[in-house]
């Protein structure tokens, strides 16, 4: 019997989808576990002459900084990525990254070095910040614009996967080194995870250096006889409010993963006195939670509407919000588990849409600068900030309630901005532009 093969079309869509999954897992892996060694070890480990509270802000603030930077990459690689194409770009970042948590494994200590160990690892932080500054908008790309219009929903749901995937390989890797003795886990096995970064590299960079360029980018820029000359300045000349609205869309999707794998991780093991290993434990069965719930909203959305799903989704966590700190403060590991499960289950139902989601309200021309500077932007502002600003309202007095309403307010933030961009952007997902909508062969549809 015959059997069809996939057109070249569709086996380089599979690629080109693969390869953004495979390299975002690889450096989301990389982000979580950094954040991870930042609510278990670097404060002791960076900063042992101050208070446990003190040191464990001011891990956070050095968490942060790798959010200050990611704009920078976003700017710097969008550029790139909107002139020169999509591919060069993800292999640039995914070395750039690899390279900075390689040498945070290698890193000496405070008490080796004095204050030149934080400097360093607020350098390398950095660096980690452009690098995946620049990736998530380019990998979101290279998946939608290498698929067909009526699939690129669920080809930006598995750059989304790259979320869930990194934090599962965190968790298990922290959670081999979480079982050495005490004073081992604090001098040489926080640093394993670090190192294994160098492996996964690796095999991340061959997997994408057999993808592609993106052939709507090419067709684009066959099209229009040339590049945007700084896509920057005409990303807010022509469509300024969608940055904005992308901003506040992206809010929730950004924070909520810091909340968990972050905040809530040090606040259970610190004040609550839950046992590290337990937690850990918790956070793995809630990625891998995720990491199979996310392809469900994705079909799911293409039965009901994206938007729909998307602000169903985010009114859900709101109304969970508040039994899902309540659990957490249970100090039970079973209720915990539960609670922060129904925080995961109505927000990544969001989340699994929002790479697609954004990827189509810009024109192409400037479509990586713009959807890497809206997600970027949140990351700085809203997203890194979230363990720190968290973490100081539960400091400053008034239990956990503080902290409920900041979740809770930006949830509503992320609500509004989601319903607004899409009665904003174009209905067609190639460009707003009139000149574009002229070229297209079909009419838009509303």
């Amino acid at each position: 019997m015959h059997q069809t093969m996939p057109s070249p079309g569709r086996r380089q869509a599979r690629r080109a989808t693969t390869a953004s999954f495979i390299g975002t897992a690889v450096e989301w892996y990389d982000f979580y576990i950094y954040g991870t060694a930042t609510a278990l070890v670097f404060g002791k480990v960076f900063f042992p002459g101050v208070s446990p509270a003190a040191g464990t802000l001011a891990a956070f603030a050095t968490f942060w900084v790798g959010f200050l930077a990611r704009p920078l990459g976003g700017l710097i690689f969008g550029h790139i990525g909107d002139r020169v194409g999509r591919k060069n770009v993800l292999v640039a970042t995914l070395m750039l990254m690899g390279t900075a948590t390689t040498l945070i494994g290698l890193l000496p200590t405070y008490a080796a070095i004095g204050v030149a160990a934080p400097i360093l690892l607020v350098l390398l932080r950095a660096l980690q910040g452009i690098a995946v500054g620049g990736e998530w908008g380019g990998a979101v790309l290279m998946a939608t614009e290498n698929t067909e219009k009526g699939r690129r929903g669920l080809a930006g749901m598995w750059v989304q996967q790259g979320s869930p995937a990194g934090s599962i390989l965190a968790t298990l890797v922290f959670i081999a080194v979480g079982n050495l003795p005490d004073a081992a886990f604090m001098s040489w096995g926080w640093r394993v995870p670090f190192l294994l970064s160098a492996l996964l590299v690796a095999i991340g960079l061959v997997i994408r250096l057999r993808v592609s360029e993106s052939p709507e980018f090419e067709a684009a820029k066959e099209r229009q006889g040339a590049t945007a000359k700084i896509p920057v300045v005409e990303l807010f000349r022509t469509s300024w409010p969608l940055v904005l609205l992308g901003v506040g869309a992206s809010a929730m999707g950004i924070s909520s993963a810091y909340f968990t794998n972050t905040f809530v991780l040090s606040w259970a093991t610190s004040d609550l006195g839950v046992h590290r290993q337990t937690m850990l434990d918790i956070l793995l069965v809630l990625a891998v939670l995720q990491f199979l719930w996310q392809p469900l909203a994705a079909l799911l959305a293409q039965r009901v509407g994206t938007v729909r799903l998307m602000a169903g989704a985010l009114i859900a966590n709101i109304v969970v919000a508040v039994p899902m700190f309540l659990l957490i403060a249970t100090r039970n590991s079973t209720l915990i588990g539960i609670g922060l499960a129904l925080g995961v289950l109505t927000g990544c139902s969001y989340y699994a849409l929002l790479a697609g989601f954004l990827a189509q309200a810009f024109p192409v021309r400037v479509r990586y600068t713009g959807v890497s500077l809206a997600y970027q932007l949140c990351s700085t502002i809203i997203g890194g900030s979230t363990p720190l600003i968290a973490q100081w309202l539960l400091t400053r007095g008034g239990g956990h309630w503080p902290v409920v309403g900041y979740y809770i307010t930006l949830l509503l933030l992320t609500t509004v901005c989601v319903v607004a961009l899409a009665r904003h952007r174009t209905a067609h997902d190639d460009s707003p532009t009139t000149e574009e909508r002229a070229a297209e062969e079909r009419p838009t549809v509303a």
